[in-house]
């Protein structure tokens, strides 16, 4: 069962010169949640994303983190507050180990004078990348393997774990199934589930709606800028949703009951 609003955007608005990206658009994500974010290209989805992930400033409307208003100037101030956001490119190195990626921007240094002159503590981060990967569900043969040498799979679900295992709060998922085959797509949804476990707040945007309808507790409909549809996933079918989204279907059966 979700727990309290953990992050909310209420009436935001953003305007790319005459262009209306965003018309007062509300969202509200609970922790232990996964809501899926849909819509047409153009519905205002990358927006809302940057949005709440710090990149973009609204023209308009208030975001809160527990209760509390924020103004995100910037991504870092937005990742500091526990919000990590994982865009379409996982952001990978690939000529980096595992544990180097998961560790990139964040890398721990031995202790003394060594770590002054900048020596990384290898060793302990190649332990605490396998334990945080393994702790939500993946399978990478050794953290101090390439990650050139893994599978697309392998990749995102990395890409995902590390977002995981540092996100404290809340965590964005820009289209992390794309482009992936049956079983390296599932993968990646079971470290969704897992990330649902540890409590976190979930936004998962995706085109693949067979996998919103999935791995989703709840689901918001954009479309033109504004949100036309919040409702429980299991209010939808697949065929409801498509019609949602474009605009064909404006209200769901479970609507009218």
């Amino acid at each position: 069962m979700a727990g309290e609003v953990i992050y909310e955007v209420k009436d935001v608005s953003k305007r790319y010169g005459s262009v209306v990206a965003l018309d007062g658009a509300s969202l509200k994500l609970h922790a232990g949640e996964v809501v899926g974010l849909v819509g047409d290209n153009g519905a205002g989805k990358s927006t809302l994303v940057k949005v709440l992930s710090g990149a973009h400033e609204p023209d308009g409307g208030h975001i809160y983190l527990d209760g509390e208003e924020r103004r995100w100037s910037d991504p870092r101030q937005a990742l500091d507050a526990g919000i990590e956001t994982l865009y379409q490119e996982s952001g990978l190195a690939p000529h980096l180990t595992v544990s180097q990626n998961v560790f990139l921007g964040r890398e721990k240094f031995v202790k003394g004078i060594f770590g002054k002159m900048g020596f990384l503590a290898r060793k302990q981060m190649e332990e605490e990348a396998h334990e945080d990967l393994e702790a939500v569900g993946i399978a990478v043969p050794a953290s101090n393997r390439s990650v050139s040498q893994l599978s697309g799979g392998q990749r995102q679900a990395v890409a995902i774990g590390r977002a995981v295992a540092w996100a404290r709060k809340v965590i964005i998922l820009d289209e992390p199934t794309n482009h992936l085959g049956a079983r390296q797509a599932g993968e990646v949804l079971e470290v969704i589930k897992e990330a649902k476990k540890k409590g976190l707040g979930v936004i998962f945007i995706s085109h693949t709606l067979p996998h919103v309808l999935q791995v989703t507790d709840r689901i918001v409909v954009l479309r033109l800028g504004k949100i036309v549809k919040d409702a429980p996933t299991s209010h939808f079918s697949g065929d409801t949703l498509v019609g949602m989204i474009t605009g064909t279907i404006t209200t769901l059966d479970a609507d009218k009951a």
